[in-house]
């Protein structure tokens, strides 16, 4: 599948550097799948490491944006380690017609998983033809 505004590359979900507007944090950009079905959009992100108390979750002008920090839990100094945990850090463009104010989001296992409806006049409806 090509690249598009909801999907990128998988060589691309690498640790990056920091934006030009942002801190000189860098960050993790999680794996994301985005389904669009006709109740709304499902996204599943992965944020292994990432606490439920810690994941910030909003919208804002249509830019959806999930960040969190993740950290090793296990106690004491690490004596060899291969790989890093940094803050997440992902935004995605989001079309108007959702319902931002109904979305759920659950945490589990490292996965979060949101639900955003669409807006009741943004569904698709049947119009029943009367027979005159």
């Amino acid at each position: 599948m090509a690249p598009n505004s909801l999907t990128e590359r998988n060589d691309e979900m690498n640790v990056q550097a920091r934006e030009e507007t942002r801190s000189n944090e860098r960050f993790i950009r999680p794996a994301v799948n985005i389904i669009e079905t006709e109740e709304g959009l499902f996204v599943t992100a992965d944020l292994p490491g990432a606490t439920k108390e810690r994941i910030d979750v909003n919208v804002e002008k249509g830019v959806l944006t999930i960040s969190a920090p993740a950290a090793h839990s296990v106690p004491g100094s690490a004596v060899y380690r291969e790989f890093e945990l940094g803050s997440y850090f992902r935004q995605f463009t989001i079309p108007e017609s959702l319902d931002h104010g109904k979305a759920k989001a659950d945490f589990a296992n490292g996965i979060l998983t949101l639900r955003i409806p669409k807006a009741e006049i943004a569904r698709p409806r049947r119009i029943e033809v009367q027979v005159s």
